[in-house]
């Protein structure tokens, strides 16, 4: 699949990402939905109070947190679900998602295949490849060092 991306232009792999994207945040959300659904019908009174804050919460922070999930790892498919739970309105959802499955989808088009590709050319020998690899890793394991250093030096003792 990502074989055939890297081979198309870059106009064709950023809409096919797109479309990737916007179907599996979407569908993330009708589960939500869904699931929700029947647990409506048969709550509790004091229930009802605090899913009413919960809601205004998602109406006012809800569209910035779906469109900053799309630059995370991790945490994304969360955020849809808890958004179709919540019962975020179609009017809000639908353009945060839009909206930040063009981020996703240049990312993945532009990076995301350069990674692929040079992943592919390391396999096939390309010294030049298995060295920016290799960059990219030890950059990558630094970050990670220095964060958690970060953080074990802040926290309370």
């Amino acid at each position: 699949m990502l074989d055939t991306l890297a081979a198309l232009p870059f106009w064709q792999a950023f809409i096919a990402l797109w479309l990737i994207v916007m179907a599996r945040s979407n569908a993330t959300y009708w589960v939500g939905r869904g699931a929700i659904a029947g647990w409506r019908r048969h709550r509790p009174g004091p229930e009802r109070d605090r899913q009413a804050r919960a809601e205004s919460l998602i109406l006012r922070l809800g569209p910035v947190a779906v469109v900053l999930s799309y630059l995370t790892v991790g945490i994304q498919t969360t955020i849809h679900l808890a958004a179709g739970v919540l019962r975020m309105p179609l009017r809000y959802y639908v353009p945060a998602a839009a909206v930040g499955s063009i981020a996703w989808a240049a990312i993945y088009a532009t990076i995301g295949i350069a990674v692929v590709q040079a992943w592919l050319a390391a396999r096939a020998g390309s010294w030049y490849a298995i060295g920016g690899i290799t960059a990219l890793l030890v950059v990558w394991v630094a970050t990670w060092l220095v964060s958690r250093r970060r953080r074990e030096t802040t926290s309370p003792p």
